[in-house]
């Protein structure tokens, strides 16, 4: 995973998933960003992890 672009990692579930392209997408692009943010040191990370997981939101559940 450390070197696939995205485009590589929708060829490799081309070999076992028929159809739902955007899904492939979508999940090859989330999957690039994901591994991208966890080489960044610590204190960057927290900057560029997307809002909605943001330790910063009030709970929800009430």
């Amino acid at each position: 995973m450390s070197e696939m672009t995205p485009r590589e990692i929708v060829s490799e579930l081309n070999k076992h998933i028929i159809g739902q392209d955007n899904a492939k997408r979508s999940v090859a692009i989330a999957l690039r960003n994901r591994w991208r943010r966890m080489q960044l040191d610590e204190e960057l990370r927290h900057e560029v992890t997307p809002k909605k997981y943001s330790d910063d939101w009030p709970d929800r559940r009430r």
